[in-house]
């Protein structure tokens, strides 16, 4: 398989770690990073098979900075492909904020025109991208994201700022936007002009940075919201890529008695819990039953034997497993149940939990086997 070489611009940005990191773990292409302020890209695109260009200038004290970095940038960009003879696809990551009258949407519009007019000029393909604002991993906090800056905060117990909770906010989450960017380089359509990277996001400040809030209160509590797809799963993998170096570990109540020990590893609010419990040789754990609750067990290290009784009719049955042949028990409703270490070794088991456990209602009866 022929490998094709993708020159990036802006390789050292937000977007540009987390595309060329991506684009490194694909074996169908090589990466040339493009560094700011090189003097000659000849040598880049002599074998570039497309340009992504993704630097540029979003913050900054000086007004000229925004010309220099976004228009005058492009344009240099633009040249040395004219110069280089050859036909190479340019992706540029423009803004939504490009129609804005603004200094950086202005410089912003002025590269989308230049690149519009060398594709009208030459017929060489330019796809040009306006993105929302951009989220994901290795953001910069306190400089153009509010999502980095809320995360970061959060993580450290720091206060964030919100002027106005129902101000709109349009989001795309960074890693949508490398599959949109890999999406037209296997694709490679003929249309120049502008594409679209999805899925966005419409919220407000204040929803997202309640939700952001939320998985610093919930981890305190042992407990994980539904964060695994759309934006939850991209704010939350957002949030614990912020997380300091002390908050990468935490510690987890572990209850102890002599027949061992017994700790919540996490709570859902949707899917019950998880836990894991230890038992010595010999001790049995349970000898109770359950109306509605119902459980599944692994051994996942040590030998158990699990006995049922059918709390009305009497009627028995028994499980032996061992952690040499993984194999999930489950708890019926209806029927007393409990475990036993048959082994010579401390048993170790996890446990998952339909529900949370209320002990005001903890549906849990003692009940002998």
């Amino acid at each position: 398989m022929t490998r094709e070489n993708i020159a990036v611009t802006g390789a050292e940005g937000f977007i540009g770690k987390n595309f060329t990191a991506r684009l490194g773990e694909l074996p169908a292409f090589g990466v040339r990073t493009i560094t700011r302020g090189a003097a000659d890209i000849t040598a880049t695109l002599a074998d570039a098979h497309a340009i992504f260009h993704l630097a540029g200038v979003n913050r900054s004290q000086d007004p000229a900075e925004f010309i220099r970095g976004n228009r005058d940038a492009t344009k240099a960009l633009i040249e040395a492909v004219a110069l280089s003879g050859r036909r190479i696809p340019i992706i540029y990551a423009s803004t939504a904020k490009a129609t804005d009258a603004t200094l950086y949407g202005e410089s912003k519009k002025a590269a989308e025109d230049a690149l519009l007019a060398f594709t009208e000029k030459t017929g060489n393909p330019v796809y040009i991208f306006r993105l929302p604002n951009v989220f994901g991993k290795w953001c910069r906090p306190n400089y153009n994201s509010a999502i980095a800056t809320f995360c970061h905060n959060i993580a450290r117990g720091l206060p964030i700022t919100v002027n106005d909770p129902n101000a709109p906010l349009t989001l795309i989450y960074v890693d949508d936007v490398f599959d949109a960017f890999v999406e037209l380089l296997k694709t490679k359509p003929d249309a120049s002009g502008f594409h679209k990277a999805s899925p966005i996001y419409d919220t407000t400040v204040g929803e997202v940075a309640s939700l952001i809030q939320s998985f610093r209160s919930d981890r305190d509590e042992n407990l994980i919201d539904t964060v695994g797809t759309g934006l939850k799963r991209a704010l939350y993998a957002t949030y614990v890529a912020n997380l300091p170096f002390e908050e990468f570990s935490y510690r987890i109540v572990s209850h102890a008695d002599t027949r061992g020990v017994f700790s919540e590893i996490l709570k859902t609010r949707g899917s019950g819990q998880f836990s894991y419990f230890t038992a010595l040789p010999g001790v049995t754990r349970g000898g109770h039953y359950h109306h509605t609750k119902t459980e599944k067990f692994l051994i996942v290290h040590g030998e158990a034997l699990f006995r049922y009784r059918h709390i009305v009719t009497g009627e028995t049955h028994a499980i032996r497993t061992s952690s040499a042949e993984p194999t999930v028990v489950e708890t019926v409703p209806g029927w007393a149940h409990d475990v036993t270490n048959v082994g010579t070794d401390t048993l170790i088991s996890l446990l998952w939990a339909n529900e949370i456990f209320d002990r005001e209602r903890s549906d849990t009866f003692a009940a002998k086997v």
